[in-house]
């Protein structure tokens, strides 16, 4: 039974980041490829283990526009990552 739990909170964990991501605006696609797959990686690792569960959830909850990632994640430097390379890439691709 402690598989099952522990596959529980995986995926909690998962749509919590994936969440977080929406709410961002952060291109999955674009950051799972930043560092050859292994930013995300580590991403998602620190989503599973992050001790602030309950912080995240109602964080996302709020229905306030969110300027970037909540200090209190893990993954926050990740997330400004992801969100400055998207702006630098959007000023060097046109977007015609």
């Amino acid at each position: 039974m402690r598989d099952l739990c522990y596959s529980a909170r995986v995926d909690h964990q998962a749509e919590l980041m994936d969440q977080m991501m929406d709410r961002l605006r952060v291109n999955p696609p674009f950051a799972a490829g930043i560092d050859g797959g292994l930013a995300w990686y580590q991403a998602r690792t620190k989503c599973i283990f992050c001790p602030n569960v309950q912080r995240c959830c109602a964080w996302l909850e709020g229905s306030e526009p969110l300027p970037g990632p909540a200090v209190f994640c893990p993954n926050t430097e990740f997330f400004q990552n992801c969100l400055s390379e998207i702006l630098t890439y959007r000023a060097v691709v046109p977007t015609d």
